[in-house]
């Protein structure tokens, strides 16, 4: 399955762009390969990472907001998911469904 971190590339709210960052160099950092989709780009895509996020993880009011990771249609959540400090996994297995840099998708 391919590690999918839904963005937003002309948010401006600058929150928003450091979250975007961190979940990005998260994945670098640790050679997980992913793709960036990018929903300010393709309302179809902005409307699937909202139904697909699942209701109790979504906001009392609003639509989630970038960025939201999903490791092929399974919603694995986002930033404040992501581990961190010293004493965190380096292989995001914090996350709902865990991605590994081992995994044998990622020809590691």
């Amino acid at each position: 399955m391919v590690i999918r971190v839904f963005i937003a590339s002309s948010s401006g709210f600058v929150a928003i762009k450091k979250k975007q960052q961190d979940v990005v160099r998260f994945l670098e950092a640790n050679k997980i390969e992913f793709e960036e989709v990018d929903i300010t780009m393709s309302e179809e895509q902005r409307q699937w990472m909202y139904k697909n996020i699942p209701p109790e993880k979504k906001p009392a009011q609003g639509n989630p907001l970038p960025p939201q990771i999903f490791n092929g249609d399974r919603y694995c959540g986002h930033v404040k998911t992501l581990p961190t400090g010293r004493n965190s996994p380096p292989n995001g297995s914090s996350l709902a469904c865990p991605i590994s840099p081992s995994h044998p998708r990622f020809g590691h």
